[in-house]
């Protein structure tokens, strides 16, 4: 791509960045994104087509970001319950040095009226899933070995990243709720024990 293009795509997104992690993109106009990047309107239907595809244009970083430190945790010839742990780790690191697009992965708005925006819902959900297969095929595989007492996978997959998500958000609370860093990483820690082992005491 030619040196003033990225230049501008880079700063189409970084706009983006600001105003879709603050606002519904309904709220949002194409004006006010091209104003912020310092860039014409016409550039960025250039360059995206739409509202819409410069949305979904940030959505799929996030996702890739994620999906980045999602494969340190699923690292082929780790044992199950050890890929389960890193993961919990990794979805942490990722939320710590990505604060925005972890909210926006986890916790994302409502669509609204905006039908491109059900349709970008759709397609996140989609997105998530299949990264959530990795933590589905990894519990069925610690099953299958006898490593994991004998659960429904794709249930306590949801259920752990259910609870790993939970958790994270203490990380913003403006109350006493509120955890750090490392309280947060001993509570994944537990929550991924508690899980993994069950609470009562056999």
């Amino acid at each position: 791509m030619d040196p003033r293009k990225e230049r501008t795509v880079a700063a189409l997104l970084r706009a983006a960045d600001e105003v879709f992690r603050e606002r519904p993109a309904d709220d949002v106009t194409v004006e006010e994104i091209a104003e912020s990047a310092k860039v014409s309107v016409g550039s960025l239907y250039n360059h995206f087509g739409s509202k819409a595809g410069l949305h979904a244009a940030v959505v799929e970083r996030a996702l890739q970001t994620d999906r980045e430190y999602m494969d340190r945790a699923y690292v082929p010839g780790r044992k199950p319950i050890e890929q389960i742990y890193a993961a919990a780790d990794e979805y942490l690191a990722f939320y710590l040095a990505n604060p925005d697009y972890f909210r926006m992965l986890a916790f994302p708005r409502e669509p609204g009226g905006y039908a491109a925006g059900r349709e970008l819902a759709d397609r996140l959900a989609r997105s998530v899933a299949e990264q959530n297969a990795r933590l589905v095929r990894a519990l069925h595989e610690g099953v299958e070995a006898g490593e994991l007492r004998d659960v429904d996978p794709e249930e306590a997959a949801t259920v752990l990243w259910a609870a790993w998500n939970g958790i994270i958000s203490l990380g913003w609370r403006p109350d006493a709720l509120r955890r750090d860093e490392e309280q947060l990483r001993a509570l994944l820690a537990a929550a991924t024990e508690i899980a993994a082992n069950g609470l009562v005491k056999r």
